[in-house]
């Protein structure tokens, strides 16, 4: 019980290191950073609805069925075949999602019709989210799926609920990676999606 304890306490403070600003951001954005951060969050994470599918590193995403901000139905990972794909989970309430939100229609903007292809996923209501988009010039897609224990955050493996959350996906509907935390900028994602392309 007191190792336990002991390693909570642990990771809480790693967890508390990497999110300081100053220095959390650059920890948090190296693959040892995302580690500890990850295993530390998952450590205090409720456990997910038994049988919910949860996707893992290497393999393929679970099917889900999502709505875009007007209500049409979008079944991913089919929606993303063929391209490799960022997701990115946000609210419009989360201020480090609308920090980097700039960079990530930056980036998006870059990649064309054949590059990685952004899409975002707001853990918010609709009609917040199509009000939103236009306001601040985000054309990338964007699909709305409600906060909760079995939302689309969890289902990519973040049963923390941290936000923001990126995904990358292959092109061929396999977990590549995952980021907890924001993105510092523009050649901040760009280094992060990289790999993604030569897949």
């Amino acid at each position: 019980m007191v190792a336990v304890a002991l390693l909570a306490g642990l990771a809480g403070a790693a967890a508390s290191l990497l999110l300081e600003p100053t220095i959390g951001v650059r920890l948090a954005s190296t693959a040892l950073g995302q580690r500890v951060l990850g295993a530390a969050l998952q450590a205090r994470a409720p456990a997910p609805p038994a049988g919910l599918a949860i996707a893992r590193t290497g393999a393929p995403l679970p099917a889900m069925t999502l709505h875009d901000v007007d209500g049409v139905a979008v079944e991913v990972p089919r929606a993303w075949a063929g391209r490799p794909t960022l997701v990115n989970l946000w609210a419009t309430w989360c201020g480090p999602c609308l920090k980097e939100m700039p960079d990530l229609q930056a980036f998006a903007r870059t990649q064309g019709d054949r590059g990685v292809q952004v899409v975002g996923i707001a853990l918010d209501e609709a009609a917040a989210v199509r009000a939103f988009l236009p306001a601040h010039g985000i054309t990338y897609p964007v699909l709305v799926d409600a906060p909760g224990p079995a939302d689309a955050g969890v289902r990519l493996g973040n049963p923390a609920g941290v936000l923001p959350f990126s995904a990358l996906v292959a092109a061929d509907g396999r977990l590549l990676k995952t980021r907890i935390g924001p993105f510092a900028d523009a050649a901040d994602i760009a280094a992060w999606t990289a790999d993604a392309a030569a897949r």
